[in-house]
């Protein structure tokens, strides 16, 4: 009985004082590295909180009007964009991991396997949009009036050899209309929700220089906080290292 009310009376004491941050994250693999680090930052004195979201703008919203403290699911050329078009201020506090956005086909085994007029999906946001045409274009497929433009839409596409027909839609959608088109641009997270293997089944994959690391993000007047520098420190760890290394398998790879 004293062992218990030892126990209870600890619980209470951590309780009083842990700080509790809460995240928004997409499922895969931000939701689950927050989960991995969930202990260290216990014995810390934090509380971390994981809220999983399938979208990329409510993460960015509710943290913005303070219903969340962090998210983890985008990368910089994401953030900047969405703070261009929405007014807000949210910044990065520290990189985490690199998604090889990668072309995927039910199909066909290669790109040049395509036929004319192949249907091709890729994500509506302008910076996944424009990181799925510059893929293309650096594997030949197609060319671009500025092969560096991260904004680069589909009128920009300056030479289409096969005709291919290109449509935008919710990159959380690409995987489930994978069957129905002929290519599809998907961000890794969701290939691996979907249980596609991007290192034996993209087509074509981003190289180790892509600029799309993946971020924590706050708000301004939060990004100093002592749980958030708790936070950064805990996912920067030779055990996070690690377990991103071995769980994806090179899927995803450590950006720190």
């Amino acid at each position: 009985m004293k062992k218990l009310l030892v126990a209870f009376a600890a619980v209470a004491a951590f309780s009083a004082h842990a700080e509790t941050i809460t995240v928004a994250a997409s499922p895969v693999p931000h939701a689950e590295i927050l989960e991995f680090v969930k202990p260290a930052l216990a014995k810390e004195g934090v509380d971390l909180q994981v809220k999983v979201f399938t979208d990329y703008v409510q993460p960015n919203v509710q943290v913005a009007e303070k219903r969340l403290d962090a998210n983890f699911f985008q990368h910089q050329p994401y953030l900047d964009e969405f703070n261009k078009a929405k007014g807000t201020h949210l910044v990065s506090v520290g990189a985490v991991h690199l998604e090889p956005l990668g072309a995927y086909s039910s199909k066909y085994k290669k790109l040049d396997e395509l036929p004319s007029g192949a249907n091709v999906v890729i994500p509506n946001d302008a910076t996944n949009g424009g990181r799925a045409l510059l893929l293309l274009a650096k594997a030949g497929v197609i060319t671009l009036k500025d092969p560096t433009n991260i904004l680069s839409t589909i009128k920009d596409i300056t030479v289409n050899p096969k005709g291919l027909k290109f449509r935008e839609l919710e990159a959380a959608t690409l995987p489930r209309v994978l069957t129905q088109v002929d290519l599809a641009l998907i961000n890794t997270n969701y290939a691996l929700e979907a249980k596609l293997d991007p290192s034996k089944d993209a087509l074509v994959i981003e190289g180790n220089d892509s600029p799309y690391v993946n971020i924590l993000v706050t708000r301004e007047d939060n990004k100093d906080s002592d749980a958030v520098k708790k936070l950064v420190a805990a996912l920067h760890t030779p055990e996070v290292k690690k377990f991103i290394e071995e769980k994806y398998k090179g899927a995803i790879k450590p950006a720190f």
